[in-house]
């Protein structure tokens, strides 16, 4: 009985230390992965507006008119004193769990780049939505995303319609397609006055 006290005990206090290192850890390390995160997305709103000279953060301005779908942070980009557009950080359900995109829309209702941040989908197909090697469209080279770009927030974004599929991904294809037509939908009618946090 004392040799198995004196092993909980021991055990306990390895236990013990290891979450304090793996605390001391966290605290050391999440100031810089939060400075690699901000930087990553002041790069990504870049490549969205490359004209634009900021980007102001508007999170919680903008609402999403789909319950399944969510909006995270939420930026309008400039030039001087003109509003260029806005980018807003979107996820929703795919078919291996919540897909992340940055969705860029300009002023005048266009949109200019889409941009998968993260996904669970399955590798050589619904992973194609994030791939800049595969292509919709082969012979004029556009990926999955790049055929978002200069649609209107008026159009459908249908699969099959207006959106090309991803072959045997139709899921995943279906997924993007909502997240940019919601946050379509939600940036005409923030650009309405109707769609802002109350």
């Amino acid at each position: 009985m004392k040799n198995i006290l004196k092993l909980g005990v021991t055990l306990a206090l390895y236990a013990t230390a290891a979450c304090v290192g793996l605390a001391f850890v966290y605290t050391g390390t999440s100031s810089t992965i939060s400075a690699r995160q901000a930087a990553d997305l002041q790069v990504a709103l870049k490549d969205l507006f490359p004209e634009a000279d900021r980007f102001q953060d508007i999170t919680g301005s903008v609402i999403s008119p789909d319950p399944t779908v969510s909006f995270q942070s939420q930026y309008t980009a400039w030039r001087d004193s003109t509003l260029n557009g806005m980018a807003i950080q979107v996820s929703g359900p795919s078919y291996g769990g919540d897909i992340k995109a940055l969705v860029g829309i300009r002023a005048d209702g266009v949109i200019s780049r889409v941009k998968i941040l993260e996904h669970a989908d399955t590798p050589g197909l619904g992973a194609n939505a994030a791939s800049s090697s595969y292509y919709v469209d082969k012979a004029n080279r556009i990926t999955f995303t790049d055929q978002f770009m200069n649609k209107s927030i008026h159009d459908s974004f249908e699969v099959k319609q207006d959106v090309q599929v991803i072959t045997a991904a139709t899921v995943t294809s279906r997924a993007v397609s909502t997240l940019v037509k919601t946050t379509a939908l939600a940036f005409q009618a923030w650009n309405n006055g109707e769609g802002a946090a109350q």
